[in-house]
């Protein structure tokens, strides 16, 4: 028996959709039938990205969103939502991290990472949310009522890992601001979820693998190897879907065994 998801009708905004997990995901709900908006600092990027989805007779839209700024992130949906209508799935996926000892970690090193992964992330979600709420309570257009968020956090935020200890934090942070997003968004048909990929291949860390530490890291990992960018696709696609609508507060791992 095939089984296949239909987001026809739907729009989804993908925020870091420039490179690695954010390209691949918008590249994933487009070809599922969506609407995409991609979302992050370097438009360039993104044109490129939508003229790939276009190419393969996908629906694309560009916004500058830089999710360290509130007065960025607001614009930037309500342009999306202006070009392309309302905004049904969100995939809150903007994140940085850092490298080094906490006691190296600076004040500065502190703020870039938790004022985009968890702070920004916040600020995204609470946007669309209060817009999704209001279709659902009739007080704005559109007709399709609730929505599905998918906050990426990882699997960092639900294992200590030496030297990217203020990204685990961040993430930890998403993790509990999705149960807390699901338990007070749910009664407006919202489901909030978080997935946790484990170690990913993306451009941004490619040449990490090549080195020894990378090569060592990939030895202490329960497959010895790391994933790609479009292992994530089915779990992606499993929050985003309209057949999800019981998945609430769920926190899903894609690490291919590492927080066993």
């Amino acid at each position: 028996m095939a089984y296949q998801i239909d987001l026809s009708g739907r729009v989804a905004l993908i925020t870091g959709a420039s490179s690695g997990l954010g390209a691949q995901f918008a590249k994933t709900l487009s070809a599922a039938g969506a609407g995409v908006v991609l979302a992050a600092r370097r438009i360039e990027r993104l044109k490129t990205l939508r003229a790939e989805i276009e190419a393969n007779d996908g629906d694309a839209h560009v916004v500058g969103m830089d999710v360290t700024d509130n007065d960025s992130i607001c614009a930037a949906i309500a342009h999306a939502e202006t070009e392309m209508g309302t905004i049904d799935i969100l995939v809150n996926n903007s994140g940085v991290s850092t490298m080094q000892k906490l006691t190296d970690v600076t004040p500065e090193d502190y703020d870039f990472v938790m004022n985009t992964n968890t702070r920004g992330a916040f600020f995204v979600a609470q946007e669309v949310a209060k817009r999704m709420i209001a279709r659902s309570q009739g007080a704005a257009p559109g007709t399709f009522t609730g929505g599905r968020i998918v906050n990426v956090a990882s699997m960092a935020g639900l294992r200590a890992l030496g030297q990217i200890g203020v990204y685990a934090m961040s993430k930890a942070a998403v993790i509990h601001m999705t149960k807390a997003m699901a338990l007070e968004w749910g009664r407006y048909g919202i489901n909030v979820n978080a997935l946790c990929p484990g170690y990913i291949d993306t451009e941004i860390n490619h040449h990490h693998w090549q080195t020894e530490a990378g090569q060592k890291l990939v030895q202490m990992l329960p497959r010895k190897r790391i994933g790609r960018p479009q292992d994530l696709d089915a779990v992606l696609m499993m929050l985003c879907a309209n057949e999800s609508h019981f998945v609430n507060g769920a926190v899903i791992a894609a690490d291919d065994g590492f927080g066993v």
